[in-house]
């Protein structure tokens, strides 16, 4: 049996696979979700998976360099925005590297979700509850 954390299968192969600069969506429960990318679809109900236990369980089995984030948290979801912000910030020093935190437009940031390895959807039902994470390399 596995060791890690993560018990989700379809959550531990994709995060195994990824090379430097993939990226991974974790996504909130509306998100569109492109025809591409892999879908690991974790929402149960309303809230469950919230995203931040999504994006920490995430964050525990994968080297992050960047992040990617709509513009949009910032004023209409400013307590989740500062969570992740927190979280990111203590990763960085968990992991001993920087991680980028870029902002960019909520309909480039569904462009940009094209491109993800997978989309994994929380239950989160709260408004632009999103981000891409870009993998690092652990060298």
């Amino acid at each position: 049996m596995k060791k890690g954390r993560l018990l989700n299968a379809e959550l531990s192969h994709v995060i195994a696979r990824l090379g430097h600069t993939d990226t991974l969506t974790i996504a909130d429960a509306g998100l569109p979700i492109p025809a591409g990318p892999q879908r690991i679809d974790l929402a149960l109900t309303p809230g469950t998976p919230d995203f931040m236990q999504v994006v920490n369980a995430v964050a525990l089995e994968m080297q992050v360099e960047r992040a990617l984030i709509a513009e949009e948290i910032k004023q209409h979801n400013p307590q989740l925005h500062s969570a992740l912000v927190a979280m990111l910030e203590a990763l960085q020093q968990h992991q001993g590297n920087s991680i980028t935190i870029s902002y960019t437009s909520h309909e480039q940031f569904k462009q940009h979700t094209q491109r993800s390895q997978a989309v994994i959807r929380s239950g989160e039902c709260s408004p632009f509850a999103n981000v891409i994470l870009s993998a690092g390399v652990t060298f």
